[in-house]
């Protein structure tokens, strides 16, 4: 990161958006209009297989716009390449937003203006309403009301998408250097002063997003095992349960013997003690599983992603 040379940055992260670049576009150039150029745009192009970033470098080209545009050797996942904004954003004030524009620009206006006062560090966007399919917002509602639950309480109950903060909470989350976490949980674990700020997520016009069930299911796991040690707790007192279990079951069995009840031992029983049993234990051994591995993860240094090439419209 270099020294601060904008009052304000924004990052977009690029993936699969090239339906939606002549409309990002607008949204930049207000934005540039409206800041008298005092700001500074960061896309991340994370692998995207695409011509989104070819069509970015071509748009911005010779616009006098103060910008970067970082390209990833592959995909690495949209938080990371958030955090690769992150970290290349040299304003005082940085805002992070999707580049299919279904989050107003305008919430970036006010997070800034709220920023500038000294009224908050941090600001998230908290859907008040959104124009998709019912489908869709039911599986919204259901995964984050788990979340929630499970992981973060203070979460808003429709997640968050859009954020900004201002430099201090931009190094402090930078200083957790961890694979395979939440950054959106990062942004919450750090503390700080908080605000939400209400919209209304407005319907995708261009392309399908990417955050589909699977990602949003893995995106959950690396919270909960990141975050939570509820797996472990339930594992834990389910333990103990089976255990109160076993001897009630085992009292039981020996007093019907000894007054003469059983005669054999009976098959179905011992086919149920066995499946049961055995399928707990393969899901405990996949839960400390999953934390062992994240663990093995975080001591292998690996670099949270691999930058191929940078576009400095600063010096272009």
């Amino acid at each position: 990161m270099g020294g601060i040379v904008t009052a304000r940055s924004i990052v977009f992260p690029i993936y699969r958006n090239e339906a939606n670049i002549p409309a990002l576009m607008q949204a930049v150039a207000g934005f540039h209009g409206r800041y008298r150029g005092d700001i500074e745009f960061v896309f991340v192009i994370d692998g995207s297989p695409d011509a989104s970033g070819a069509l970015l470098v071509t748009a911005l080209k010779d616009t006098g716009y103060d910008y970067k545009i970082i390209f990833h050797s592959r995909n690495f996942g949209s938080f990371t390449a958030i955090r690769t904004g992150l970290e290349h954003a040299s304003g005082n004030y940085v805002a992070a937003m999707a580049a299919d524009l279904q989050e107003p620009p305008e919430l970036i206006v006010e997070f800034f203006s709220i920023l500038e006062k000294d009224a908050a560090d941090v600001v998230f966007g908290r859907r008040a309403g959104r124009d998709d399919p019912f489908v869709t917002r039911f599986l919204s509602r259901a995964f984050w009301g788990v979340y929630r639950r499970l992981i973060l309480p203070s979460m808003p109950s429709g997640g968050v998408d859009i954020f900004g903060c201002n430099r201090q909470v931009l190094e402090a989350i930078l200083s957790i250097a961890e694979p395979n976490s939440s950054l959106v949980v990062q942004l919450f674990w750090v503390g700080f002063r908080r605000e939400f700020v209400p919209y209304h997520r407005r319907e995708r016009e261009h392309g399908k997003s990417a955050w589909g069930m699977g990602r949003r299911l893995r995106y959950m796991m690396d919270s909960i095992f990141s975050f939570s040690d509820f797996p472990i707790v339930l594992t834990l007192w389910v333990g103990i349960a089976g255990c109160i279990l076993s001897l009630v079951f085992a009292a039981v069995t020996v007093i019907a013997r000894l007054l003469g009840r059983i005669d054999s031992a009976g098959y179905t029983t011992l086919v149920l003690l066995i499946v049961g049993f055995g399928s707990a234990i393969l899901a405990v051994q996949g839960i400390l599983g999953c934390y062992l591995w994240r663990a093995v993860e975080n001591t292998k240094s690996r670099p949270l992603r691999i930058i191929s090439r940078i576009v400095d419209g600063t010096s272009a």
